[in-house]
């Protein structure tokens, strides 16, 4: 496959992803937390179950061991983001709630430092940046932080984890292996909690049954699948860059799908916390010896 086409698929992925946004906040109105995340991430596990099946074949019983290890602590981190997310949609609005989710793209370098490793001027400064663009797009007119906005800000520290654990314990297993168990571990683990803290009627899962499937098809099967295809032929800065493009969707999906509005303040907030994510991400020039 060539490059070219490659990057129209991550493309696609940064699509469903930033409009996923605007379902969430659609499901907050008729379903808890819990259940959502649950129903939705075990129907990303089902259709991402034959390509794991194929995978699976051959696979030795030390490899499945360690997978059902690693992919379990992957789903309690992306399950717990993930439920702090939709909780904090509820306050907030889709679009905003995309950008300041972005911010776990800086967060890794700076996490990164309690395990030892060095962050650059750069991307010091683009944090500086992203905290002004947050700041921006978070304030309210009585000059404090919106509710929503700080409990999304704590999700994007639980991504910004999960990114770190999958970069220091995922290079051994095949990526749509790692996303379906960490899904399954996910949904099973939200349900339960949301059997015993949520009261879900069937009546509550069919006015939620369209963001529901979107997040579960889409977002955790059909995007996913799309990122992991889209990358091996893909520069890795480029697709990081392709990718980061999520939070711009998920503005036009909350436009587009509930109407959402920003003002010029909050638009620029998610400009000056766009270009910091972009600039995070590009590769910097190595020192002549």
């Amino acid at each position: 496959m060539k490059e070219n086409k490659a990057i129209l698929l991550l493309l696609l992925a940064s699509l469903i992803w930033g409009f996923t946004f605007a379902f969430q906040s659609q499901a907050a109105d008729n379903i808890g937390p819990f259940m959502y995340n649950g129903i939705r991430m075990c129907i990303g596990f089902v259709v991402l179950l034959p390509l794991v099946v194929k995978i699976l074949k051959g696979k030795d019983r030390q490899y499945i061991r360690s997978l059902f290890i690693h992919g379990s602590i992957c789903g309690i981190l992306i399950g717990a983001a993930s439920m702090v997310q939709q909780i904090g949609i509820g306050y907030t609005t889709a679009g905003k709630a995309g950008f300041i989710t972005s911010l776990y793209t800086l967060l890794v370098p700076i996490l990164s430092l309690l395990v030892g490793k060095k962050v650059s001027r750069k991307i010091w400064l683009c944090v500086l940046g992203g905290l002004v663009g947050a700041f921006l797009l978070s304030i309210n007119g009585e000059g404090g932080i919106g509710k929503g906005d700080i409990i999304i800000f704590f999700c994007a520290v639980l991504f910004a984890l999960h990114i770190m654990y999958i970069d220091r314990y995922g290079k051994a297993f095949n990526g749509v292996d790692l996303s379906a168990f960490q899904f399954l571990t996910a949904g099973i683990i939200c349900l339960l909690i949301g059997s015993f803290t949520e009261t879900t009627t069937l009546d509550n899962i069919k006015n939620a049954i369209v963001p529901i499937l979107y997040a579960g098809i889409g977002s955790c099967g059909i995007a996913y699948t799309l990122q992991v295809v889209g990358q091996k032929y893909v520069q890795p800065t480029k697709a990081t860059l392709a990718l980061s493009l999520e939070s711009a969707w998920s503005v036009v999906g909350g436009a587009i799908i509930l109407g959402e509005t920003m003002t010029a303040r909050e638009l620029l907030g998610c400009l000056i916390l766009f270009i910091s994510v972009v600039i995070a991400q590009l590769p910097e020039k190595k020192r002549k010896a």
